[in-house]
């Protein structure tokens, strides 16, 4: 049975890094189908006044906390989250554990090139481990047609989706049945990240909850997002005192 909570509806399971990783093994070993969704506060929001986006967060297989801000909210729900569950730590845990098995990686989403030059720099980091193809983020309806029959004939155990939130959650839950991966992920802009063109931020940021600061002084022009984040906070503490 399923350990969660819910923050501003949207449900999150209590996890920590090594049991989430050890979920996602236990969906590769079955027979079933499964998407995960690694919402921050941000996404949270969104959900807000996007029904589809909502309904598709509370039916997903696994839901971690992607945003430090999620794990602080959590303290004015039934159950604490005890950890930042990070998408891209997540995938990089997950590699490592299926690098020389013979589960396999597809990389879809990106700018043209991104998924191409991250699978390479994956398979350095993590020697053996299978990535069966790529296609970036720039697609028609006709390509996109194509993109779904390559990812089927290729049969990838996890397939990544970089769309962008929420444009990837929905492209997950519409086209998983037909393209057949066990395990479907939206990592956002992690292939940016595992292809060395975007720096994380460094350890202290994120050990101290700060890589939104770090994200917002090194990408100034992502201050209109980042205003979310105060009124995430400010939207969990009203709800709070309604209670």
């Amino acid at each position: 049975m399923r350990k969660m909570t819910q923050i501003l509806d949207v449900p999150f399971d209590a996890l920590t890094m090594a049991e989430a990783v050890e979920k996602v093994m236990g969906f590769l070993a079955d027979d079933k189908q499964h998407y995960i969704c690694t919402p921050n506060p941000e996404i949270v929001m969104e959900a807000q006044h996007d029904k589809e986006l909502m309904k598709i967060l509370r039916e997903a297989d696994l839901v971690v906390p992607d945003g430090i801000g999620v794990v602080w909210a959590s303290r004015y729900s039934e159950i604490l989250l005890t950890e930042r569950v990070a998408g891209y730590d997540l995938t990089q845990n997950i590699f490592s554990r299926i690098a020389g098995k013979n589960e396999s990686v597809y990389f879809f989403g990106g700018a043209p090139g991104v998924a191409s030059t991250a699978a390479r720099q994956m398979k350095k980091v993590y020697p053996g481990l299978k990535i069966v193809g790529g296609h970036n983020g720039y697609f028609d309806t006709e390509e996109e047609k194509k993109i779904i029959a390559d990812i089927k004939r290729l049969s990838p155990s996890i397939l990544l989706v970089g769309l962008g939130a929420p444009k990837q959650e929905k492209w997950i839950y519409e086209h998983l049945e037909e393209v057949g991966a066990k395990v479907a992920i939206g990592v956002g802009g992690s292939f940016d990240v595992m292809a060395g063109n975007v720096k994380r931020a460094p350890k202290l940021f994120r050990k101290l909850g700060l890589e939104w600061f770090y994200r917002l002084i090194t990408q100034p022009t992502r201050w209109r997002r980042m205003m979310r984040l105060p009124k995430f906070a400010l939207t969990v503490l009203r709800k709070q005192k309604k209670r």
